[in-house]
């Protein structure tokens, strides 16, 4: 899955991922992370999510890193933002008050020695990845976050041959197979909400696990 696979299907709308609230795992979970107020969010993969205003409501610094420009642009333009426009590495910078969008590849994201990250926000990364990215994806993550900090993770599970992701099914093994190495791992809620999905059932999904991870970095 090369990078403009995901240009591509945000030229062609092709975004069911996209939720058009706040992500309710977010706003019922996000204590469980314990970020102080003025702590830095990452939000890799992060489109045009309503969760990043949430995140910057409550107090906090969030960065989101995003491949397409036009998720960028679509986010700024919806949310009436103004944003100053500059480039930082390999990524061109959008800021809007403490909010802070950096379109580009997420595996060459490194923040500056002054802007270390203090929990990550991953409902649609992991699962928008297949297997060998998904991999590479959490050596990098791994690699960001300084010891003692925190990931919420959302993941989704269904029988894999049933669907073609993304996004993908990622299970709670393949979650601890690819973290516990550097990582206390602790599932905070699990939900079928197959009822709740028709869109998935529509494509003969049968059975369909949302859940949800706190991670420490150790």
């Amino acid at each position: 899955m090369q990078s403009d696979f995901w240009i591509q299907r945000w030229r062609e709308g092709q975004i069911g991922f996209h939720q058009d609230r706040v992500n309710p795992y977010l706003e019922k979970h996000w204590p469980r992370v314990r970020a102080p107020k003025s702590a830095r969010v990452l939000v890799p993969l992060c489109g045009k999510s309503l969760d990043m205003l949430w995140l910057r409501d409550q107090g906090y610094k969030v960065v989101g890193v995003e491949l397409s420009a036009l998720a960028i642009d679509t986010f700024i333009t919806e949310n009436k933002l103004t944003v100053q426009r500059d480039t930082q590495d390999n990524f061109s910078r959008c800021i809007s008050g403490d909010i802070t969008l950096l379109c580009g590849d997420f595996f060459d994201y490194a923040p500056a020695v002054n802007e270390h990250i203090d929990v990550v926000y991953d409902r649609a990364s992991l699962i928008a990845l297949p297997p060998d990215m998904r991999q590479r994806y959490a050596r990098h993550l791994t690699r960001l976050l300084p010891v003692g900090k925190r990931v919420l993770l959302v993941t989704l599970e269904y029988p894999q041959q049933q669907m073609q992701g993304p996004p993908f099914a990622v299970t709670a093994q393949e979650v601890h197979d690819l973290y516990a190495n550097a990582f206390d791992i602790e599932c905070v809620e699990t939900l079928d909400t197959l009822a709740e999905n028709p869109r998935f059932q529509s494509l003969g999904v049968s059975s369909f696990l949302e859940r949800i991870f706190v991670m420490t970095r150790r």
